[in-house]
C-alpha cells in the first residue's frame, strides 16, 4: 500500500505547491448534486415507486446533470493532472479494477445497453470522487462536506412525510412495509441505511470534537428519528454495533491502541467467512455457522431472504467466473428476462439480491468478487495506515467499513451504482488515498505557499492552512 517515492521526489523539485481553496464550493456542489440525484427518485416522482427500486433510468434532466457532473470532474482532473498522476497511485486498485472489469462486462453482458448506462455513472462517480480531493483539500474535507447534505435530506424527509404521508410512507400491505417511512429516498431500506450513515458522521463530529456540544446532539437526533421511522432492523443493529465502535475507539485508554488492528482484522475475517458461507463458494464453510444460526433460530440470512439469495446463486452459477455484465440482471419483472423468474416462483420482483457480495457475484462473477474482496482488505490497509498518523479521521473510515459491512449482508449497496452509499465509500476512498499521500508530500514539500506568495521569486514555505494544491508552476 505504499507506492513508491520516487515520482513524488521528482515532483517536489519541479513542482510548487499551492494553497488553494478557491474552488471549494464548486467541488462542493458537484458532491452535493452526486448525493441528491443518487437519493431523490427522477423527477421527483414517487407516485410510481415500486416497493423495491426506483426507475432504472433517468429523465432528461436527470441525463443532463450526470453529463455536466462527468464534464466538470474531467475538467478539474485535467487541470490538476499532475496531483491526479499521483493520486492514482495511493488510489485503492481494486476499485479500478472493478471499474475496468465491470466495463469489460459489456462485451458478454445480457442487456449491454443498461451495462453501458451503468458505467456511465460508475464513470462519473469515480471521476468526481477523485475531482474531490484534488482542490481545496483539508484533512476534515470528506465529513464536512458530506455531513451538511445529509442532514438536508434527513430534515427533509421528515418535512416530506409531514406533508405528504401518502409519498413519504410506505403504503404497502406487508408487514414489514406497514408504517415504514421512505422519506424523500426509494424505499425504507435506503431511509435505514442513510440515517445510519448520518448518524455515524454526527456521532464521530461530536466524540472528536470537530462540532459543538448543541449541534452534534441535533444531528444525532435527527438521524436517530429517521432512522427509527425507516423500520430497517439491519440499519437499527448497525448502528448501535458502529456507535459502540466510535465509542470504543475514540476512548481507547493508549495502552489498547495496540489492539486496534487485531480486532479490525478479527472483523473483517468473519465478515469475508460468513460472506463466503452464503455464497457457497467453499464446500462445508456453512458448517462453521451452524452454532450461531442454532442460536438464532433462523438461517444464514438472519431475514428470512433465503429464497431470494438460492434463486440468485442459482442463476450465478449458470456464469460462475464473469457473471452475466454489470447491471443487466435486474431490469424489471419482465417476461422473458431471467430475473422475471422470481415473479414465477415466488409471485414478487424483490429488485435486488438483498445482499451486496452475492450481487457482486451475480453480476461479474468470481472475478468480480475477487475485486470486491480485494478492494475491502486494501481499504482496511489503508485506514489502518492513516490511524497511524490521523487517529480520528483513520477510526472515521473504519467505522463506515463496519456500516457497510454489515448492511450488505442483507442489502445490496457495495459498488451499486443505484444506491447513494456507493457514492459516499468512493468518496471515503479517494479522501483516503489523498490523506496518505498528503503524508508523503509534506514529507518534501512543507507546508503549502500561500497562493499571493507565488509571485514573488522564491518565496518561502509558510504555516498555511492544510489546504494543499499542486500547482504546474515551473
Amino acid at each position: 500500500m505504499n507506492p513508491s517515492a520516487a515520482d513524488e521526489v521528482v515532483w517536489a523539485r519541479t513542482t510548487r505547491w499551492i494553497d488553494d481553496g478557491r474552488s471549494a464550493w464548486l467541488l462542493s456542489l458537484m458532491t452535493w448534486t452526486l448525493v441528491i440525484l443518487m437519493i431523490v427518485p427522477d423527477g421527483f416522482n414517487y407516485g410510481d415507486l415500486s416497493a423495491a427500486a426506483g426507475p432504472a433510468s433517468g429523465g432528461a434532466i436527470s441525463r443532463m446533470l450526470w453529463l455536466l457532473l462527468l464534464a466538470a470532474g474531467l475538467l478539474v482532473t485535467i487541470t490538476r493532472s499532475a496531483l491526479a498522476f499521483l493520486l492514482m497511485r495511493w488510489l485503492n486498485p481494486f476499485l479500478l479494477a472493478f471499474a475496468v472489469l465491470a466495463a469489460m462486462s459489456m462485451v458478454w453482458s445480457y442487456d449491454p445497453a443498461v451495462t453501458v448506462r451503468r458505467m456511465t455513472r460508475v464513470a462519473t462517480i469515480l471521476i468526481d470522487a477523485c475531482a474531490f480531493v484534488l482542490m481545496a483539500w483539508h484533512p476534515r474535507r470528506f465529513q464536512t462536506v458530506l455531513r451538511p447534505i445529509l442532514t438536508i435530506m434527513l430534515a427533509g424527509s421528515i418535512a416530506f412525510g409531514l406533508a405528504f404521508p401518502l409519498l413519504a410512507i410506505h403504503q404497502e400491505s406487508s408487514a414489514e412495509l406497514v408504517g415504514a417511512w421512505r422519506g424523500l429516498t426509494n424505499h425504507k431500506n435506503s431511509l435505514g441505511a442513510l440515517s445510519c450513515i448520518t448518524l455515524i458522521l454526527w456521532f464521530h463530529a461530536l466524540l472528536s470534537q470537530q462540532v459543538r456540544s448543541i449541534p452534534g446532539i441535533a444531528g444525532i437526533v435527527l438521524a436517530a428519528t429517521c432512522l427509527v421511522l425507516a423500520r430497517s432492523s439491519t440499519s437499527l443493529v448497525t448502528a448501535g454495533f458502529v456507535c459502540c465502535f466510535l465509542i470504543m475507539f475514540m476512548r481507547m485508554p493508549s495502552s489498547w491502541r495496540r489492539f486496534a488492528p487485531f480486532l479490525i482484522t478479527v472483523f473483517v475475517v468473519l465478515l469475508l467467512t460468513y460472506s463466503l458461507a452464503i455464497l457457497r463458494l467453499v464446500p462445508g464453510l456453512d458448517l462453521l455457522l451452524t452454532p450461531i444460526t442454532a442460536i438464532t433460530g433462523k438461517d444464514l440470512t438472519f431475514t428470512g431472504r433465503s429464497e431470494i439469495w438460492a434463486i440468485v446463486i442459482e442463476h450465478a452459477n449458470l456464469h460462475p467466473w464473469l457473471g452475466s455484465g454489470f447491471g443487466a440482471y435486474w431490469t424489471g419483472p419482465i417476461a422473458g428476462t431471467p430475473a422475471f423468474d422470481f415473479v414465477l416462483r415466488m409471485h414478487f420482483y424483490p429488485g435486488s439480491a438483498h445482499n451486496g457480495y452475492l450481487e457482486i457475484m451475480n453480476d461479474l462473477g468470481i472475478a468480480g468478487l475477487l475485486c470486491l474482496f480485494g478492494y475491502l482488505i486494501a481499504y482496511v490497509l489503508q485506514s489502518l495506515q492513516l490511524l497511524r498518523v490521523d487517529r480520528s479521521q483513520g477510526v472515521l473510515f473504519l467505522a463506515l467499513f463496519l456500516q457497510q459491512g454489515i448492511t450488505n449482508l442483507s442489502e445490496t449497496h457495495w459498488l451499486s451504482v443505484m444506491s447513494v452509499d456507493f457514492v459516499i465509500m468512493t468518496l471515503a476512498t479517494a479522501s483516503l488515498a489523498r490523506a496518505l499521500l498528503e503524508q508523503r508530500l509534506r514529507a518534501y514539500f512543507g507546508r503549502p505557499v500561500a497562493r499571493h506568495l507565488t509571485t514573488l521569486q522564491n518565496p518561502p514555505l509558510v504555516r498555511a492552512e492544510s489546504r494543499g494544491d499542486f500547482d504546474a508552476a515551473r
